[in-house]
C-alpha cells in the first residue's frame, strides 16, 4: 500500500493510489475505500475474508433469482468456504420480500447477508437490509457492481450508510475499466486491507487503478448523473417497447439499468435468443429468471441493457427502437434469415449514426 510497499521506485504509484482512494471515498462519502480489487469476485472474496471464519453461516440472494456466484453458490469459493443459505423473490411479483428475508434470517442466523444482485431490475432497499442484519447480529455487505453509477449519482438507495462493506466494481454503470474497490466503515479498514493484500492478492495493477481514479473523478461531474438518468430513461423505453411487443418481463418493468425478458410464452430459449440476437448484431446475454425450468447453459431468459448505447448518446427514441427490433428478431427471426440481414442493417445504421468515436474512420 502507498508508503509500505515492498518494492522501491514506487513514489508516483504512491500518489496514484492515494488521488484513486480520496476519490472514491469523495464519490461514494465513504470512510475508507481499497482499489486494489482486480474483479468483482476478489472484492468479495476479500470482504468475506476480513469478516468470517471458513464454515460460517451466509445469506445471498440466490444466483437462479438474480444473485452473483460470490452470493454463495455452491460452484463457487462462497459456498464451499462458508455455509450458505439464500432468498429468493417473490413468486408472483419477482420483487424481494423483506419480511420473508427477515424470517429466513431469522432462521438460519448468518454471521453475514450480502444485499445486492446481478440480474434484478429494481430497487433495492438497503435500509431495511440493515434492519434485518441488526435483529439478527450479523454483518451487511452489499454488492453493488451493477448499480454503482446509479448509486454514484444518486438514482438508486444509497448502501454506505447501511452497509459494513460496499464492494463494486468499475465497469458495468461506473463506466470505468475493467476492475474493483471496496468501500468499509473505518472500524473494518485494517482488516479488509490485510484481507485484500496479502490475503487475496499479491501486486496490484497500477494502470488500472490509474483508470480507476479518472473513473471515480469523472463520476463526479455533472455530465455523469444526467448519464445515469438517461440510462434508466432508456431502460425504461426499451421495457415499454417489448411490452407492446408482448413480450413478459420479470417484475413486469424496470427501474434501472436493465430488464430480465421471460422467454417462455415465446418458446424459445434464452440461449437461442441470445444467439439468434448476436447474428443480428444485437448483444445481450441469456439469464436465468426465477424458478427457471431451464439448466444456467440454457435459461429461460435474457438480460438487455443500456448503459453501452446510452454511452454512445442514444435516447428513448433509439431504445423504443432496439426494444422493437429484439422483438422483431425473437418472432420472425428463427426461420427467417432475411429478417436477421434486415435488423443486422438497421443496427449498422444505428452505430454509425451514433459513434463511438466520432472521429474515427472506420
Amino acid at each position: 500500500y502507498p508508503g509500505a510497499r515492498y518494492y522501491h521506485g514506487c513514489r508516483f504509484y504512491d500518489e496514484l493510489e492515494r488521488l484513486a482512494i480520496e476519490r472514491a471515498k469523495r464519490l461514494f462519502g465513504a470512510e475508507r475505500a481499497n482499489v486494489h480489487p482486480h474483479t468483482g469476485t476478489s472484492a468479495n472474496m476479500a470482504a468475506y475474508h476480513a469478516l468470517l471464519q471458513p464454515g460460517d453461516r451466509i445469506l445471498g440472494m440466490s444466483v437462479a433469482h438474480g444473485g452473483h456466484l460470490t452470493h454463495g453458490a455452491p460452484v463457487n469459493f462462497s459456498g464451499q468456504l462458508y455455509h450458505a443459505f439464500f432468498y429468493t423473490v417473490d413468486r408472483e411479483t419477482g420483487r424481494l420480500d423483506y419480511e420473508e428475508i427477515l424470517q429466513l434470517a431469522r432462521q438460519c442466523r448468518p454471521k453475514l447477508i450480502v444485499a445486492g444482485a446481478s440480474a434484478y431490475p429494481r430497487l433495492i432497499d438497503f435500509e431495511k437490509f440493515r434492519e434485518i442484519a441488526d435483529e439478527v447480529g450479523a454483518y451487511l455487505v452489499a454488492d453493488i457492481a451493477h448499480i454503482a453509477g446509479l448509486v454514484a449519482a444518486r438514482y438508486h438507495p444509497d448502501p454506505v450508510p447501511y452497509a459494513d462493506i460496499v464492494t463494486s466494481t468499475t465497469h458495468k454503470t461506473l463506466r470505468g475499466p475493467r476492475g474493483a474497490f471496496v468501500l468499509c466503515k473505518a472500524q473494518y479498514a485494517e482488516a479488509l486491507d490485510r484481507a485484500v493484500f496479502p490475503g487475496v492478492q499479491a501486486g496490484p495493477l497500477m494502470h488500472v487503478i490509474a483508470a480507476k481514479a479518472v473513473a471515480f473523478h469523472e463520476a463526479g461531474q455533472f455530465g455523469f448523473r444526467e448519464y445515469q438518468r438517461q440510462i434508466i430513461l432508456n431502460s425504461q423505453a426499451m421495457a415499454e417497447a417489448l411490452l407492446e411487443e408482448d413480450f413478459d418481463l420479470v417484475t413486469g418493468g424496470t427501474d434501472n439499468h436493465l430488464m430480465l425478458v421471460d422467454l417462455r410464452r415465446k418458446n424459445i430459449t434464452g440461449r437461442e435468443a441470445a444467439d439468434l440476437l448476436e447474428a443480428a448484431g444485437i448483444v445481450v446475454n441469456k439469464n436465468l429468471i426465477p424458478w427457471d425450468p431451464l439448466p444456467p447453459r440454457e435459461t429461460s431468459g435474457i438480460r438487455p441493457g443500456t448503459p453501452a448505447i446510452t454511452t454512445r448518446g442514444m435516447k428513448e427514441e433509439e431504445a423504443r427502437l432496439i426494444g422493437k427490433l429484439i422483438a422483431r428478431v425473437i418472432n420472425d427471426g428463427r426461420s427467417n434469415p432475411q429478417v436477421i440481414e434486415e435488423v443486422r442493417q438497421k443496427v449498422l445504421e444505428l452505430c454509425r449514426a451514433f459513434p463511438i468515436y466520432a472521429d474515427l474512420e472506420v
